[in-house]
């Protein structure tokens, strides 16, 4: 698996993005905000720098989800019961999803901002 070729390597990681695409409710809504913040910015039609923005900060946003996920795969498996420790390190990586996600709508309403002033 770790030395397998590119392409088992992709297949590997394809396969993780639908795992979780299918098993976890807030990387489908972040999926859904996603395609909302695309379309926001399809309409205002943002200078090429605020698409690399948006979709850095979709995939970051992406990126801690996916991170979320595994971390909870992982403890679950290992640690099953309850444990005060391990509620931390959920809510950590949680944490970690809604920090990413705050940034990211601050970019996206600093991008309608830019808009309407330069529609003014």
């Amino acid at each position: 698996m770790k030395n397998g070729s590119f392409f088992d390597r992709f297949g590997y990681a394809f396969a993780g993005v639908v795992t979780v695409f299918k098993r976890e409710k807030s990387f489908r809504m972040h999926c859904g905000f996603a395609l909302l913040a695309l379309a926001v910015a399809a309409f205002t039609r943002p200078a090429l720098i605020w698409w690399a923005i948006v979709g850095l900060c979709i995939a970051i946003v992406f990126a801690a989800e996916m991170v979320n996920a595994a971390l909870e795969y992982l403890i679950d498996r290992l640690h099953p019961e309850i444990h005060e420790e391990i509620k931390h390190a959920k809510d950590a990586a949680a944490g970690a999803v809604l920090l990413a996600s705050i940034g990211t709508a601050c970019v996206g309403l600093l991008m309608i901002v830019d808009w309407y002033l330069r529609t003014q």
